[in-house]
């Protein structure tokens, strides 16, 4: 049976490693030719760039090209193992089918705490590395402060801009960080204008109707007004580095203590502290925590759900690929790797619909993104069972 289970476990390993490496590629080229290919034309990006950006995508790569090709390898080795009778000699001497995949679910096991440690800790980091990286060649330029739905470090500010309409913007939240990297002021208005000087590098922004909340002795006051206006000397910021990241760059413990500001301040700033007087709904409204920062923390908590999910990947693609090959009873490698295909799509689009209703929290989109981990799971579980009888 020692014999059995180190031939399984050559072959799934040395398919693994031959699946990973395709995967891998695939993705970081789709990655590089998003972000790096306009630096290589306009001459910003050096090799030596371009090396150091690909060593600190390949982590982030391997959350997903890990997962996809433990499932494709054992899709492909156990569905030869099948189609070749050679499962049918084992039983007939005895071997169960739970006993030769031990060595294979103890893999799956621990690949899943390795991309736990990738998802929660290094990919992140390597992430804000690498964004660093484009920032110092420029990719953040005066035109390029504004990207619809993404949020942008610009100094002590971070921006986030819902729509834009040449220089009329819809849905902006902007927030000032301290020293320390900490939100000491918020402030987010349904409409705003931009006015950008590309010569003197001078970024203005104006905020119409806005409700605001800044820091005062660990307290959140809210401030809401009629007109807020700042401006940015990007010739200031040339050479700072970025103090705020995405929540795709957080690691767990930021995650964290993102999820806890953002509770913070919704709670904290609702109600205004002073008297409100009766009937004049336009104030009440104004005193609360608007929408878009409840639909910030919804994000956050979703995406810290969806990092942790995404570590379970590999166990839940083991235990679901090998009864899958062996039913399958195919040992044509097309047939496999359209089945991880199929699997891929199914396991990604619970996630990819959790993503999209992280504003809609009464949906409970956390808990879709982990539905296909207890589905593939269950479901390989109970498929197992009836393969070993």
């Amino acid at each position: 049976m020692k014999t059995l289970q180190l031939y399984l476990l050559r072959q799934v390993l040395l398919t693994l490693v031959m699946t990973v490496v395709v995967f891998a590629f695939v993705l970081l080229l789709g990655n590089l030719l998003k972000e790096i290919l306009g630096l290589l034309v306009s001459r910003q990006a050096t090799l030596g760039l371009i090396a150091e950006a690909i060593a600190l995508l390949l982590p982030y790569v391997l959350i997903y090209a890990l997962p996809m090709g433990l499932l494709t390898a054992t899709l492909l080795v156990f569905g030869r193992f099948s189609a070749d009778q050679e499962l049918t000699a084992a039983r007939a001497n005895g071997i169960s089918l739970i006993s030769l995949i031990l060595p294979i679910l103890l893999v799956g096991i621990l690949l899943t705490v390795f991309c736990a440690w990738l998802n929660l800790e290094v990919a992140p980091r390597c992430r804000q590395n690498y964004k660093k990286i484009l920032y110092t060649m420029g990719v953040k330029s005066v035109a390029g402060m504004f990207v619809e739905g993404r949020f942008v470090v610009v100094g002590d500010y971070v921006l986030y801009v819902g729509k834009i309409h040449g220089d009329d913007l819809e849905e902006i939240i902007v927030s000032q960080l301290n020293k320390e990297g900490h939100r000491e002021l918020y402030v987010h208005a349904p409409r705003g204008r931009k006015k950008i000087d590309a010569q003197s590098r001078q970024v203005s922004l104006q905020l119409f109707d806005y409700w605001g909340a800044f820091l005062n002795s660990g307290q959140w006051i809210p401030s809401p007004g009629e007109l807020y206006e700042f401006s940015v000397d990007l010739n200031t910021l040339t050479s700072r580095s970025r103090t705020r990241v995405d929540l795709d760059e957080m690691t767990f413990q930021q995650l964290l203590a993102e999820i806890d500001e953002l509770k913070k301040i919704t709670q904290d700033t609702t109600p205004l502290p002073v008297p409100v007087p009766a009937g004049d709904r336009a104030l009440e409204k104004k005193t609360r925590a608007p929408d878009p920062l409840r639909s910030l923390l919804g994000k956050a908590q979703v995406y810290l759900n969806r990092q942790m999910s995404f570590s379970f990947a590999c166990f839940s693609f083991t235990l679901i690929g090998i009864p899958l090959a062996v039913r399958a009873h195919r040992r044509e490698t097309s047939v496999g790797i359209a089945m991880a295909l199929i699997l891929v799509l199914l396991y990604y689009g619970f996630v990819i619909t959790g993503k999209m209703l992280d504003d809609r929290p009464e949906l409970a989109p956390h808990l879709i993104i982990w539905f296909p981990n207890f589905l593939f799971q269950g479901v390989g579980g109970y498929l197992l069972w009836r393969v070993n009888r």
